[in-house]
């Protein structure tokens, strides 16, 4: 039978352990539970055949799937508010408790209430809180899990602090950038570093547990499913690690730079590379199923629903492609190139674009519901909760749109 959550149409079967295992329907949503609605923002716990936590997290989840439990805006009222910081504001929001979590260039992450835009608190960092290498979406949006923020810098840590009050917990020292953004799951979190490796940290102690070398440095926001965390990195090499013991499980190399953040959906993993092509690989094995290929670099994080792909490319296109043989359904083009992560809710897909504009297009039929023009490039990526969309934009501006 299948059923429809916000728009995105899901298979629902009596036995669930049977389910997450299909390859069209694994990890999405897998053993999501809605917990409830607190101040505006969704919390969940998922099941990722570790410990369940609650967490809010950059793209949805901690498969990276981009879908978000929300009616979404079908239709544009207009701008809710907008926070102004000192700096661009590449990295893209979370929203837990009522509360938005975003970092700036100008080295500081904010707590802004999410129905007024006033500001809770600041946390200023030693460098940006979006490094300058990145070209794109992937830098170190938070992670809340717990009544903590854990979130990267480009001073080289990776910062624990309290959710409420924005006191620092610890912080981990990592020997060069942290852009990636770090998932959080069974007491430990994990993240990779320009210094080329992966890391799981103790979230109680800060305490290291394990690191992985990826072969180059590490701007992508790993996806852990089934005990597995998957990465790439900048030498074009992604991985599949095991979440426990740190060791190899398997490798796939492209042509180039693996800084899009990997989607887990159907027993498969979908990222984009540098070298034009969006990638599908088998989630236990690592053999390539099927590549698409566009006019320019991917860096844009895939979302994953009802056995579709979309994600963005350097050719200015936002493209939607068949998960299971990678056939193009429809592509959409903006004015400029699409380094931001699309986010699927409501029977839409919101997405930013170096035009200036913010997105929202129709899943099925590619056509354009309706955009918001910034004063800046968009490369944040949106985040979707109580009907409200969140984003950041170079024009300094966090925006909420309802």
């Amino acid at each position: 039978m299948r059923i429809k959550v916000c728009g995105i149409r899901l298979e629902k079967k009596v036995n669930i352990s049977e389910w997450v295992k299909t390859r069209r329907f694994r990890t999405i949503l897998a053993a999501i539970v809605l917990l409830g609605i607190a101040g505006g923002a969704w919390v969940f716990m998922l099941n990722t055949g570790n410990k369940q936590d609650s967490l809010a997290i950059y793209r949805g989840n901690l498969q990276r799937t981009g879908v978000f439990l929300s009616s979404g805006v079908p239709k544009l009222s207009g701008l809710k508010w907008s926070f102004k910081t000192d700096d661009w504001v590449e990295s893209s929001p979370v929203i837990a408790e009522g509360v938005v979590y975003v970092g700036s260039n100008d080295d500081t992450l904010y707590a802004v209430d999410a129905h007024t835009g006033r500001l809770k608190w600041s946390f200023k960092t030693g460098k940006h809180v979006a490094p300058s290498q990145t070209v794109g979406n992937n830098e170190s949006p938070a992670t809340v899990a717990d009544g903590v923020v854990y979130f990267g810098s480009d001073d080289g840590r990776l910062y624990a602090v309290d959710a409420e009050t924005g006191q620092q917990k610890w912080s981990f020292k990592t020997g060069a950038e942290v852009s990636s953004s770090p998932a959080v799951v069974g007491g430990v979190v994990y993240f990779g570093s320009w210094d080329g490796n992966l890391y799981a940290v103790d979230t109680k102690t800060g305490r290291q547990k394990w690191s992985f070398p990826m072969g180059g440095g590490v701007s992508s926001s790993p996806a852990v499913s089934d005990g597995i965390v998957y990465d790439g990195s900048m030498w074009g090499n992604f991985y599949a690690v095991d979440a426990e013991t740190g060791q190899q499980k398997w490798s796939f190399k492209t042509g180039a730079e693996v800084s899009s953040s990997p989607a887990v959906a159907g027993g498969l993993v979908y990222f984009g590379s540098s070298d034009g092509n969006l990638y599908a690989v088998d989630a236990q094995t690592g053999q390539g199923i099927w590549s698409f290929r566009t006019g320019g670099p991917v860096i844009s994080s895939p979302a994953v629903a009802d056995s579709v792909v979309y994600f963005g490319s350097y050719d200015k296109y936002l493209y939607a492609v068949d998960a299971e043989t990678g056939q193009q359904k429809w592509s959409f083009k903006t004015g400029a190139e699409v380094s931001s992560s699309p986010g699927l809710a409501g029977g839409l897909v919101y997405f930013g674009s170096g035009d200036g504009n913010l997105y929202g297009v129709n899943v099925q039929t590619g056509q354009e519901k309706w955009s918001f023009k910034t004063h800046g490039p968009v490369t944040s990526s949106p985040a979707v909760a109580d009907n409200v969309v969140y984003f950041g934009s170079w024009d300094r501006n966090l925006y909420a749109l309802y």
